[in-house]
């Protein structure tokens, strides 16, 4: 078993998208998700991160989709967004898509997608968010994002989306539309709060929408938003991390399933424990080693863990336990932080030109509930 096809799509955000591998970079964050191979490639990060070092206005926009919830393979950019955060003090805005996840038809109603989206901000600020630094759109909620976005559309056109997304002209008008809100999301800091830089860290399926944005921000006269993708995370069998194949460890499990997960990865062992003694291992091929080596351990811890695992002293068994161990931990703690969230923390952060239908019911409901 090998990951390397999971980043097949980032190798051609750089051969055919004009995307450069972020290991060119001369200088990058002293931080695990650069050190660590979890940003592969960039668009104009090196010009970003000078202008937060020359003190320049730089803000982060990183988007949630209301549909989900959050997963360990969200870990790697949320962190990214805690970095800058904390070490530069730079703003992070948080556009919600419940209008996306309505259209496309990933949620079954605009109210599902309001609840969803209220659970969701609750959860970003038991991540370790700070409240006062942090800007959460929902636009069901403030929907002054559309009058930026009805700016923009007029310089985006239909024949644009359709060759970047490939729409039927049967889809609903939805669908065609939203490239012009996504581009509002991440021109926001720039267009209301007077920001000079923008960083979107995505994975690289979402790259199109950034070169729609691009495009459209330079027509304006603004600066163009800078672009880091996160290299896509295997699930637990291996396989690329998708809900419909509930191969994620997610934020919301308790321990007992946690482990029962944990305990069905993917395994680089031999197949009996006597082989895995004589013959050693493959850690390479291994998940639970993969997300301790790319999320819990430092580079020596790393190469000891896997040296151990290849002479056969460690077994499989033995990493998937301290990998269960250290996401019991972090998700618990990640539980109890979520249940001290309360709403005047919520209602800091979340930006609202108006009380929605239904807001302030869903509101409640979410804070009705540990």
């Amino acid at each position: 078993m090998s990951f390397t096809k999971l980043i097949d799509e980032n190798v051609k955000l750089v051969s055919d998208f004009g995307a450069k591998p972020i290991s060119e970079l001369s200088e990058l964050p002293d931080f695990y998700p650069f050190k660590k191979g979890l940003v592969y490639s960039h668009r104009n990060f090196d010009k970003f991160y000078e202008a937060l070092k020359s003190g320049q206005k730089c803000a982060i926009v990183s988007g949630f989709n209301a549909s989900g919830t959050m997963h360990l393979g969200h870990k790697g950019v949320f962190d990214i967004n805690l970095f800058f955060q904390k070490k530069y003090k730079v703003p992070v805005f948080i556009p919600i898509s419940d209008d996306e996840s309505y259209v496309s038809g990933k949620v079954d109603s605009q109210e599902s997608a309001l609840k969803n989206s209220v659970r969701l901000a609750r959860e970003i600020l038991a991540y370790g968010f700070d409240s006062k630094r942090t800007y959460i759109t929902i636009d069901q909620v403030y929907t002054n994002i559309y009058n930026l976005a009805i700016k923009l559309s007029k310089k985006i056109t239909l024949s644009e989306i359709r060759s970047t997304y490939g729409y039927p002209m049967e889809e609903n008008p939805g669908l065609f539309f939203y490239p012009a809100v996504q581009s509002a999301h991440v021109l926001f800091p720039i267009e209301n709060f007077g920001f000079d830089y923008v960083l979107v860290p995505i994975g690289p399926d979402e790259d199109s929408h950034l070169r729609i944005c691009r495009d459209v921000a330079s027509r304006f006269g603004y600066e163009k938003p800078s672009v880091i993708h996160a290299t896509f995370m295997p699930g637990i069998d291996g396989e690329k991390m998708s809900k419909s194949r509930n191969n994620t460890i997610n934020f919301t499990d308790n321990e007992k399933i946690i482990r029962k997960k944990v305990n069905k990865a993917f395994s680089g062992g031999a197949v009996s424990v006597e082989e895995h003694r004589k013959h050693g291992g493959y850690p390479t091929r291994d998940i639970a080693c993969f997300y301790l080596d790319k999320y819990f351990l430092d580079d020596e811890q790393s190469k000891d863990l896997f040296a151990q695992y290849k002479k056969g002293t460690v077994l499989s068994g033995d990493v998937k336990k301290m990998l269960a161990d250290k996401l019991v931990n972090m998700i618990n703690s990640f539980q109890e932080n979520y249940g001290r969230i309360k709403q005047k923390d919520f209602y800091r952060c979340v930006l609202r030109n108006k009380e929605s239908e239904g807001f302030r019911e869903a509101v409640e409901e979410v804070f009705s509930t540990s």
